[in-house]
C-alpha cells in the first residue's frame, strides 16, 4: 500500500488555493447535475469499506476508533482525490448500537468478523394487521411498538400510553416513567446520546478539515424510497411483496404515510452548500416486481416525493441498483436538470439513449473489475463511458455499487484516467 500521490498525474486543481478549488468541484458537480458541460467529468463516490482497508484498518476499527477512521479517510483522499469527500460517515459506530442492543443490525464484534462490512438482519417487525395502527399515527407506532422491537434498550417505551392522550387527564400516566423498564430504557438512551454525540462530534471535525483541503462534502443527507421504508424497515421483503396482491389498499394507505416521511428525510439536504441527497433503491427491481406493479406501488410514491425534494432545492442523486432497462421510460418522468441517476446493472448507453437531456448519469465502473481486472482494463471502461454517455456533459464516474473491495492501482486508474480523459473543450 502506498500513500503518496507522487506518481499521479497532474491535477489542475491542485494549482488552486483550496478556496477557490472547493468552488471549482461544486461547479463541476453542479454543471453535471443541470446537464451543462463543465470543465471535466466528475468523479467520486461513496467508497464504502475500501477507504479502511486502504488506511490500514479493519471495519471494526474503524467503527471504534473515531480519530484513526478520520486518518484513513483522510489517507484516501490524498492518494485518490475524488472531487467529493464522504469522510467515515459509513463506518457506523459501534458503542451506540451495543448500548442500545440492536437486533436489526449485525456488525464487526457482534455476530461478524473484525474486518466485515456490517449487515442489517432483515424481519417482520410491522405484523400485517398492524397496517392501520401505523397510518394513524406513525410516530406512535414507532416509538411504543416497532423501536422495542428493533431495540433491546429501548423496551421501556411500550409502557406509556400514546402521547396523543397526554392531555386533560392522561398526563396522570406518567407513573409508567418510573417502571424499572423506562428507567433502564432513559438510562440507555442518555448513554447512547452521549456516545452519538461523540461520533458526529469527530463526523463534524472531518467535514471542516476536508472543506479546508478544498473538498466539498459529497452528501447532505441519506433516503429510502416509500416502498423500501415499509419493505426494509417494518414488513420486510417477503411480506411486503406478498401485500402487493394481498392487502394492496392497506400498502398503499402506508405507503402515502412513508412518502411524507421519505420528504422528510431527504429534505434536511435543504439549503446545504450541494444539498446531495442519497436514495438508495432496494426493492424495485425486475426480480421482486413486474413492470405493472413498479408503476402502480413504486414509482408514484417516488416521484412525488422527488418532485418535492426539488422543490425544496435538494439535489436526489438515486442510487437505482440492479437492471433497471425495461423502466427507463417510466422513470425518465422528471424535471430535467435537477437529479442523478445512479446505474448499477442496467446498460448506460441504452440508458443514456432514452434519459439524455433529463437527468446525469453516475456510475457503470463494475467493481469486480476494479478487484480483479487491470489497470489498463479500467481506463478502457472509463474511455467507452466518456465517449458514449459523457461526451457532452451530464456524467459523473463512479463505480457501479460502493466499493469495499479494489486494488489500488485499478482504482487510481478510474479516477486518474477521468480527470486527464475526461477534460471537456
Amino acid at each position: 500500500m502506498t500513500h503518496s500521490s507522487a506518481d499521479l498525474p497532474h491535477d489542475p486543481d491542485l494549482d488552486l488555493a483550496p478556496g477557490d478549488a472547493y468552488q471549482a468541484r461544486l461547479a463541476r458537480v453542479r454543471d453535471a447535475v443541470a446537464l451543462r458541460t463543465p470543465d471535466r467529468v466528475p468523479v467520486f463516490g461513496p467508497y464504502q469499506k475500501y477507504v479502511y482497508t486502504y488506511g490500514g484498518l479493519t471495519m471494526r476499527q474503524a467503527m471504534e476508533d473515531y480519530p484513526a477512521a478520520r486518518a484513513a479517510c483522510h489517507a484516501f483522499q490524498e492518494r485518490f482525490r475524488p472531487d467529493l469527500d464522504f469522510g467515515p460517515i459509513l463506518a457506523y459506530p459501534s458503542a451506540p448500537m451495543e448500548t442500545l442492543g440492536y437486533r436489526a443490525f449485525r456488525w464487526p464484534g457482534n455476530g461478524l468478523p473484525d474486518d466485515a462490512i456490517y449487515q442489517y438482519v432483515e424481519a417482520e417487525y410491522m405484523s400485517a394487521d398492524e397496517y392501520d395502527d401505523f397510518v394513524f399515527d406513525p410516530s406512535d407506532f414507532m416509538l411504543r411498538t416497532w423501536a422495542p422491537r428493533q431495540f433491546d434498550g429501548m423496551a421501556g417505551f411500550a409502557l406509556p400510553a400514546p402521547w396523543r392522550r397526554f392531555m386533560w387527564s392522561g398526563w396522570m400516566g406518567l407513573n409508567a416513567f418510573a417502571s424499572p423498564e423506562m428507567r433502564r430504557t432513559m438510562q440507555v438512551m442518555l448513554t447512547a446520546g452521549e456516545q452519538m454525540e461523540a461520533w458526529w462530534d469527530s463526523q463534524a471535525q472531518y467535514w471542516d478539515e476536508t472543506r479546508a483541503k478544498g473538498y466539498p462534502v459529497g452528501f447532505a443527507s441519506f433516503d429510502w424510497a416509500p416502498f423500501d421504508i415499509i419493505g426494509d424497515t417494518l414488513r420486510g421483503t417477503t411480506n411486503v411483496l406478498a401485500d402487493m396482491r394481498r392487502r394492496p389498499s392497506k400498502l398503499h394507505d402506508a405507503l402515502e404515510v412513508a412518502t411524507r416521511i421519505f420528504i422528510e428525510y431527504g429534505s434536511a439536504a435543504a439549503g446545504a452548500e450541494l444539498p446531495l441527497c442519497w436514495i438508495w433503491i432496494h426493492k424495485a427491481t425486475r426480480e421482486f416486481m413486474s413492470d405493472a406493479q413498479f408503476r402502480e406501488f413504486y414509482w408514484p410514491y417516488l416521484r412525488r416525493g422527488l418532485l418535492a425534494l426539488v422543490e425544496r432545492g435538494v439535489i436526489p442523486v438515486v442510487y437505482w441498483e440492479a437492471d433497471f432497462e425495461s423502466r427507463l421510460e417510466v422513470i425518465g418522468d422528471v424535471p430535467p436538470g435537477t437529479m442523478i441517476y445512479h446505474l448499477s446493472a442496467t446498460d448506460p448507453v441504452k440508458a443514456h439513449d432514452v434519459l439524455k437531456g433529463t437527468v446525469c448519469l453516475m456510475g457503470s465502473v463494475p467493481n469486480i473489475q476494479l478487484l480483479a481486472g487491470t489497470p489498463d482494463d479500467v481506463r478502457a471502461t472509463c474511455r467507452r463511458l466518456i465517449d458514449s454517455i459523457g461526451r457532452d456533459g451530464g456524467y459523473i464516474m463512479d463505480t457501479s455499487v460502493m466499493l469495499d473491495e479494489a486494488r489500488e492501482e485499478n482504482l487510481a486508474a478510474m479516477i486518474e484516467f477521468t480527470k486527464a480523459y475526461g477534460r471537456y473543450g
